[in-house]
């Protein structure tokens, strides 16, 4: 992994406080006054630089000062301590947001591709659990080999909105792909949020604000490309402040789908700006259509199909082998799945998941007698 800067502010030292500023300072001073004093008073005539040779507990004892002094001093290390505190970017927040914040000083990692082998066989390794997925991996695929081929510090994916029937696995395929690149995954539903609240985070001001997902991701890992799935985002309600202004899911992501908005990104509960360039968005949708035109034009939609039955059925039978499964139940759970009753009502990779856990269930349960 390599490292980048992520957040733009400054930390200092906690260990230079206002006391040892001003202990700094008295000793600094003490040593420019020494200079005015023989040398023949500090030290044996054979020694040089007989000031740096001195001791504190010497100096104490030789250079005394005035409360003008320590006046002075203390004057020049308040100065120095709000200045310090308006370079770093953070005066505005409390001491524990401070803190939280401090994990990013050094910057945070990036999920990178070793080579473009490597990204053929991460490619290879979707594109067998999900073959119906083909047109998603690919714009996967291409992204990870441009990542090693013009030499990033790490991989970088436009966002993708995946567009399609319910039940086909969009966002099972996005819970792969982070799983296969060993990133962090976020699972938004975009149904159950409030607004753009639950990815961005609520203002301060706002009632009970709070950071959204998407930083408390990277705070918490540290990883600055982590996979940010929005499931169903085109049901996406909208809030409404108390003054009347609406502010909807799609509004809070376009700066964070436009590269250039996204490097400095301002976190509306913390203020202050971080690189979300990296994050890897997947968004999912049953009809695009509904979407406003200005995300559309950030997120082309990849046009997904139904499955068919032996890409259905191919599924459950790798599935059943991962999970140990009898090779009678997977066949049993294969031929439910073909009967002509079904076919009219297209069963969906949801169902077939539901049937292999119930499987699981009734052969791992404990023996009835």
């Amino acid at each position: 992994m390599s490292t980048i800067p992520f957040i733009e502010a400054r930390f200092f030292d906690p260990a230079e406080g206002r006391i040892e500023l001003e202990t700094r300072l008295m000793r600094h001073l003490r040593k420019l006054r020494c200079k005015r004093i023989p040398p023949n008073l500090l030290a044996p005539p054979d020694e040089v630089d007989a000031p740096d040779k001195v001791s504190d507990a010497d100096l104490m004892g030789i250079v005394r000062f005035g409360d003008d002094d320590e006046s002075r001093v203390k004057r020049r290390v308040k100065r120095l301590m709000e200045c310090r505190k308006a370079a770093s970017g953070l005066e505005h927040l409390k001491r524990d947001d401070r803190e939280r914040l401090e994990v990013l000083k050094d910057g945070a990692r990036l999920i990178r591709i070793h080579s473009e082998h490597h990204a053929d066989e991460l490619a290879a390794a979707l594109h067998e659990d999900m073959p119906w997925m083909a047109p998603a991996t690919e714009v996967v695929w291409h992204a990870m080999r441009r990542s090693v081929r013009e030499g990033w510090p790490g991989l970088r994916m436009p966002p993708l909105l995946l567009d399609g029937p319910p039940g086909i696995g969009k966002s099972h395929w996005a819970r792969q792909l982070g799983k296969l690149l060993i990133t962090p995954t976020t699972v938004i539903e975009a149904t159950g949020e409030n607004a753009s609240f639950g990815i961005v985070g609520s203002q301060r001001g706002w009632g009970g604000s709070y950071p959204g997902r998407l930083i408390e991701t990277v705070l918490q890992s540290r990883i600055a490309n982590p996979v940010m799935i929005v499931d169903e985002i085109e049901k996406a309600g909208r809030a409404t402040s108390t003054n009347g202004h609406a502010f909807g899911l799609a509004e809070a992501l376009l700066p964070l789908l436009e590269p250039l908005t996204a490097r400095r990104w301002s976190c509306p509960y913390y203020q202050v700006k971080f690189d979300m360039s990296w994050v890897i968005w997947v968004l999912t949708s049953n009809d695009c259509r509904l979407l406003p035109e200005p995300l559309l034009s950030r997120c082309p939609p990849i046009r997904l199909r139904h499955l068919t039955l032996a890409e259905l059925t191919g599924f459950v039978r790798r599935e059943g082998a991962k999970r140990a499964l009898s090779e009678t139940a997977v066949e049993a759970i294969c031929e439910i799945l073909a009967h002509p009753s079904l076919r009219q009502h297209r069963p969906s990779l949801r169902v077939a998941a539901r049937m292999l856990q119930r499987a699981a269930d009734l052969e791992q349960g404990p023996t009835l007698h």
